[in-house]
C-alpha cells in the first residue's frame, strides 16, 4: 500500500508540474504578443515613411504641373487637413471604433487563436 508521505508528494510533484506548465504558457503567450506588437510598431513606422516620400513626391509634382514652387505643397497639407477633418468629425462613430479594436485584436492576439486551432 502507499503510504500518506507518497500520495502527498506526488500530487506536490503534480502541482509544480502544472505550475511550471502554466507559467511556460503565459510567457509564450507574452512573447507572442510583445513580438506582435513590436512588428506592429514597425509596420506603422515603415507606413509612415512610405506616407511621408509619397506626399513629398505628389507636392512636388503638382508643384512642378502649376509651376508654383508652393502650391504643392499646399495642395497636400489641405489634402491632409481635410481627411483630419473627416477623422475629427467621425471620431464618436462605435461602428469605426469597433473595427479598428477588432483588427488590433485579431492581429495582436492572433498567437493565441492560432494555438486555439491546432
Amino acid at each position: 500500500m502507499l503510504n500518506l508521505g507518497e500520495i502527498v508528494q506526488t500530487i506536490k510533484s503534480i502541482v509544480e508540474t502544472r505550475i511550471q506548465l502554466i507559467k511556460s504558457e503565459i510567457q509564450d503567450e507574452f512573447v507572442g504578443i510583445l513580438s506582435r506588437l513590436i512588428l506592429l510598431m514597425i509596420m506603422g513606422a515603415l507606413t509612415l515613411l512610405v506616407f511621408l516620400f509619397l506626399s513629398l513626391s505628389l507636392a512636388f509634382f503638382i508643384s512642378q504641373v502649376t509651376q508654383s514652387p508652393y502650391l504643392g505643397f499646399l495642395i497636400v497639407a489641405l489634402m491632409y487637413l481635410l481627411i483630419v477633418l473627416i477623422l475629427y468629425l467621425t471620431r464618436d462613430s462605435h461602428g469605426i471604433q469597433d473595427q479598428i479594436n477588432s483588427s488590433l485584436k485579431n492581429f495582436i492576439f492572433s498567437a493565441k487563436r492560432d494555438k486555439e486551432d491546432e
